[in-house]
């Protein structure tokens, strides 16, 4: 795996936990907007709204440079608009880039030795 694409998986993982934190908080606030005066939603419904358009791109980008499967990549986009999906797909990518990591390693111990 070569940096950008190491980069573009790190982007995305790094976006999706506070994506899938807003989500919740933005889902909290939604229902105390309902049943006291309190009224968050406007400013949480920026912050998530920022954090998923963020999402969408890093994950677009990802999915470009890993050249992912269609069922991969939707697989990540749906978890972007479950209510605690981001937190999934930052597990599932730090283990995707661990992955990468050890392959790469194995494959230039692999040049050396041959």
């Amino acid at each position: 795996m070569d940096i950008k694409t190491a980069s573009a998986i790190r982007r995305l993982r790094l976006v999706s936990g506070p994506e899938a934190v807003s989500f919740l908080l933005l889902l909290v606030c939604s229902v105390l907007k309902r049943t006291t005066d309190f009224n968050a939603v406007p400013a949480m419904g920026m912050i998530h709204g920022v954090l998923f358009i963020l999402y969408v791109i890093f994950w677009a980008d990802a999915w470009n440079r890993t050249k992912w499967s269609l069922k991969t990549a939707a697989l990540y986009f749906v978890l972007s608009v479950l209510p605690t999906g981001g937190f999934f797909a930052e597990r599932r990518l730090k283990r995707e880039a661990e992955d990468a990591v050890i392959a790469s390693r194995a494959r230039q111990e692999g040049k050396v030795t041959a």
